[in-house]
């Protein structure tokens, strides 16, 4: 099903330099590219005379200073978070120190995982991140010459936020929605169920286009989002068919639904198939027994 999906791998930028994504839209790509990040986190400079920041990417201080440049003195008055990952939301209070922004996110609620090597928890969210002003589906912020209006897509992380561009049709898509690959939904800060919920909100919005938090911009929005519906919809069902043919473990899954995969997003693969599975079982698909879906067998309802 991969390859139905048109992933976008290509993109045109160079380290430390801005670059223009439409009226009043400025990228810099932040240089921390890994294969979780792509190229990097994207950082977004919104406004004519006065600016907003949206996700100022990692705590690097080369990055932050690219970002005071790339204004021309003119102020930044707001940071955006899409959510509190570190990718995203670390180079906040840096960027903020600095220019006096006002921070602005959903927030967390969620309290410091126990397992402090838990890939899913303390490894890449900041659970101290406090945004100065809360926001929450519908709320608009406006700045001198810009609005931006607030979307909830809780799935990938429980605090996500996608930004609308007032009267301009772009939607600043966070980590929900990337050209380059699809994104990793890893329980317990990822969850399935809002995930695809979120999904089918973006499908009632009419934006033109979709500038991700990683990756190149998406030019045909609607259409990516039904195809990543579709693909989510088409791995749930090859999870089933694979316990269905015996494979009744998340591990004894993972090889039969990601072949392809291996290294470091091995890890991402299981999380993923632990993420659908939990789906399936909260609609009463898959059954397990009370040692969970790593170790008892899980069977057909």
């Amino acid at each position: 099903m991969d390859s139905d999906i048109d992933f976008k791998r290509t993109m045109e930028f160079a380290y430390g330099e801005p670059g223009p994504m439409g009226p009043g839209i400025v990228r810099l790509v932040a240089d921390n590219a890994s294969a979780f990040t792509f190229k990097g986190t994207n950082t977004y400079l919104v406004g004519m005379t006065s600016l907003a920041v949206i996700d100022p990417g990692p705590d690097d201080a080369k990055h932050i200073e690219g970002i005071q440049k790339c204004a021309a003195g003119r102020p930044i008055t707001h940071i955006f978070i899409t959510h509190a990952h570190r990718d995203h939301v670390d180079g906040c209070a840096r960027l903020a120190a600095a220019t006096g922004a006002i921070t602005c996110g959903f927030g967390r609620t969620e309290k410091e995982p126990a397992e402090a090597t838990s890939p899913s928890g303390k490894a890449f969210v900041n659970y101290d991140f406090e945004p100065d002003l809360k926001l929450d589906h519908g709320d608009v912020v406006e700045g001198h010459d810009w609005a931006l209006e607030c979307v909830h897509t809780p799935g990938h992380a429980p605090d996500h936020l996608c930004f609308g561009l007032s009267g301009r049709g772009a939607l600043f898509s966070g980590d929900h929605i990337m050209a380059w690959n699809t994104s990793v939904i890893a329980p317990p800060e990822g969850n399935m169920a809002d995930y695809m919920t979120s999904l089918q909100r973006m499908l009632d919005r009419n934006d033109t286009v979709y500038l991700p938090g990683h990756g190149g911009r998406i030019e045909e929005p609607q259409r990516v989002v039904k195809a990543y519906l579709l693909h989510r919809r088409w791995r749930e069902q090859a999870i089933v068919a694979a316990i269905r043919n015996g494979a009744d473990t998340v591990n004894t899954i993972v090889p039969k639904v990601y072949p392809e995969i291996a290294g470091p997003l091995s890890v991402a693969a299981s999380l993923s198939v632990q993420a659908h599975i939990e789906f399936l079982m909260d609609r009463g698909v898959l059954v397990s027994g009370p040692a969970g879906i790593w170790d008892h067998p899980l069977t057909i309802a």
